[in-house]
């Protein structure tokens, strides 16, 4: 059973966490957004979002042995990665909402649209017959605003954070110090 201080220790390491994933959920975004002109970094932000839970895992892991003293149920290691994940989530659809409404202007949509006309993309669209339904997609995304996309983002991260709570807690989860087993 938790109780109330535990439960509030639990909750404040897991909001300053899930400052430090949005922190690095933000770099990945820029990365990306970069990397839309340069694949080299483009790549960088496909591998830092690949990070994201080994980051998630390691301060669950600096949790677990500072917050407490090396021992952490499944239920409770869970409950710390599913906070970890709502609260960088909340932070991450406030910066995609304040880049997309006041800093985008139309960029990112202006880069994919310049994707799919090249010619590669226009052959590879005939051959599965997807020119129309491509058309049909950048068209909706112009019209979504950017309040829709950031609350699809933050969608997205709670769930992607009950998902991977389940392994990085099971990774983690000791019932007993390294000094108790000896």
């Amino acid at each position: 059973m938790i109780t109330s201080n535990e439960y509030t220790q639990l909750k404040a390491f897991a909001r300053q966490d899930g400052a430090l994933l949005a922190l690095l959920w933000v770099f990945t975004s820029t990365l990306y957004i970069i990397g839309m002109t340069n694949q080299l970094i483009g790549l960088a932000a496909t591998v830092l979002i690949l990070y994201t839970p080994f980051f998630v895992g390691g301060r669950l892991r600096k949790f677990r042995d500072y917050g407490r003293e090396g021992l952490i149920s499944f239920g409770r290691g869970y409950a710390y990665t599913v906070f970890v994940f709502f609260y960088a989530g909340v932070l991450f659809a406030i910066a995609i909402y304040l880049y997309l409404a006041y800093m985008d202007q139309g960029f990112l949509l202006s880069q994919m649209s310049k994707v799919l006309t090249t010619d590669e993309a226009q052959q590879a669209m005939k051959q599965y017959g997807m020119t129309e339904m491509m058309n049909e997609s950048l068209s909706q995304m112009a019209q979504v605003r950017p309040i829709d996309y950031a609350l699809n983002m933050l969608t997205v991260n709670i769930v992607v954070g009950f998902i991977l709570g389940v392994p990085i807690s099971l990774v983690l989860q000791r019932s007993h110090t390294n000094q108790e087993s000896k």
